[in-house]
């Protein structure tokens, strides 16, 4: 069956054109030419796959359509007039899923509208919701990933779906008809790891009794996943490393090398840069992981996807547990939205089925929110210390004071060197102006305000080392449109960096 494409005829010259290129390209096109039209064909069951807005963006009509289309979760592509001063702006804030400027190449747009229904697709078979921008720019790495054999590094909190981003990148590579195999370091002790990884031949320990293979080696030929690999030991840390650099390895007891074919996921819920730097994990086999990377940003990074997430888990829940399910009171989809989630969205998950089958009437209100959540943000304690570690007895209190010290010390020698390298990398990038008793400017002489150049950012008496980067990150967000990731790159951090600052500095 052929995807369903709606078109708006707000600009009806355009339209004529794009639903002749689409037909063209085999999809199956309906044109609305009014409001309503519209949304009644987006209310249908099932919607269309795709809509294409041409025009009146900055109408109310246009806004309430695209809302619709999101809470739907049909892909949208919207129109830009060429005279539009912030294209990206418009659509970032209207939740377009793509836009385009016109005047529109027919062909482009049929690609695009074909590029966009895949990566709904994906969304679906993978299970990574959202319209965020934040979860559309992670969509559009899945997509640049697949096709290639790198290692991929994929950074983020618990809970915010990094395995399912790594089978997503499985799925759309050449590999996705071999094997996916997942393993969690965390959850394999040290002495049981290396074996788990790479096999055992007969004899190799005690209980030893045949030979078995390991995960490199039933993921030949497909992709494996280290999850959680922060947590991995020294020692399988070397092992490890060699697999990378020639895909070879020896069994545990083993004398003779085996060779596979393999690509290498790697996933952590820790700042690899930080462990490094601690001295737990290998700075080679960080590199080596590293070549391309994705962050996953948490649930309170992305809070325009709760609602979306919410509506999803609703009626999984309720026809799982054979419930008559009304839907929950706007009172308590805005607590849900404003609360903070440590746990990001397995936490989400897992207070809708709870609250799912526990609201009376079938109806979630703001009173069935568990208090902690409602009052505090469901705050949680933070763990300090690693596992194993003792904690108990004289002196424990002090190791857990110890470590948090040094953990903020380095994280704050790590900020301290990506400023100095920016600084040093952008040379002539700030102005120093200095107002004192020497100085020409007297205080009683009028001073005429000068705006600094475009781009460029001023240092003022008076001004902290804060306010110097808050300047920068904003010159920075100016001159990339918005977007963060070349962001990032213009101002040499990461982007996980440039997200915790700019929540840091309220810019988010």
């Amino acid at each position: 069956m052929p995807d369903r494409i709606l078109i708006t005829t707000d600009d009806l010259e355009h339209a004529v054109r794009i639903n002749a290129a689409l037909e063209a390209a085999g999809f199956h096109t309906t044109l609305a030419h009014t409001l309503d039209e519209a949304r009644q064909a987006l209310r249908r069951d099932p919607p269309p796959d795709c809509v294409v807005v041409t025009g009146g963006l900055h109408e109310s009509g246009a806004a309430q359509l695209l809302t619709l289309a999101r809470d739907r979760s049909v892909s949208t592509l919207g129109l830009v007039e060429d005279t539009e001063p912030d294209a990206k702006g418009l659509a970032r804030r209207l939740g377009l899923t793509g836009y385009l400027e016109k005047p529109a190449d027919p062909a482009e747009v049929a690609a695009t509208v074909r590029r966009l229904i895949e990566r709904r697709k994906l969304q679906q078979r993978t299970g990574i919701i959202g319209e965020s921008p934040a979860i559309q720019e992670v969509l559009v790495k899945i997509e640049q990933m697949a096709p290639v054999t790198s290692t991929v590094l994929i950074e983020g909190e618990s809970g915010t779906g990094k395995e399912l981003v790594a089978r997503g990148i499985h799925d759309l590579s050449p590999r996705r008809a071999k094997p996916f195999i997942a393993v969690n370091c965390a959850a394999i002790p040290d002495t049981l790891l290396e074996s788990e990884l790479f096999g055992h031949e007969k004899g190799a320990f005690t209980g030893a009794a045949e030979r078995r293979l390991g995960r490199f080696e039933l993921a030949d030929g497909g992709t494996i996943l280290l999850d959680e690999v922060g947590e991995m030991a020294p020692a399988t840390q070397v092992k490890t490393l060699r697999v990378l650099e020639d895909r070879t390895f020896f069994r545990v007891g083993g004398t003779q090398a085996i060779k596979v074919d393999v690509r290498v996921i790697a996933a952590t819920n820790k700042s690899l840069k930080e462990e490094v730097a601690l001295g737990r994990f290998r700075d080679d086999l960080f590199y080596r992981l590293n070549v391309l990377n994705i962050y996953l940003p948490p649930l309170r990074e992305r809070k325009s996807d709760i609602p979306l997430l919410v509506r999803r888990f609703t009626p999984e829940f309720a026809k799982q547990h054979d419930r008559a399910f009304k839907g929950i009171t706007p009172e308590a989809m805005q607590i849900l939205v404003e609360a903070e989630w440590p746990g990001n969205i397995r936490q989400l998950r897992n207070l809708i089925e709870s609250m799912v089958v526990l609201a009376p009437e079938g109806e979630i209100r703001a009173s069935d929110i568990p208090k902690d959540i409602r009052e505090h943000g469901s705050m949680l304690p933070m763990r300090l210390l690693g596992p194993g570690r003792d904690v108990g007895g004289a002196g424990g209190v002090g190791a857990q004071e110890l470590e948090f010290i040094f953990r903020s010390l380095v994280e704050l020698k790590l900020q301290v060197e990506e400023l100095r390298r920016r600084l040093e990398e952008r040379p002539g990038r700030v102005e120093v102006i200095e107002v004192g008793p020497g100085s020409a400017v007297s205080a009683g002489t009028p001073v005429e305000a000068v705006a600094p150049p475009e781009g460029e950012v001023v240092y003022r008496a008076g001004m902290t080392m804060a306010d110097v980067e808050r300047a920068a990150i904003e010159a920075a967000l100016r001159e990339t449109q918005g977007n963060r990731r070349k962001a990032a790159e213009v101002l040499g951090i990461g982007e996980r960096t440039l997200y915790r600052k700019l929540k840091a500095y309220q810019l988010a």
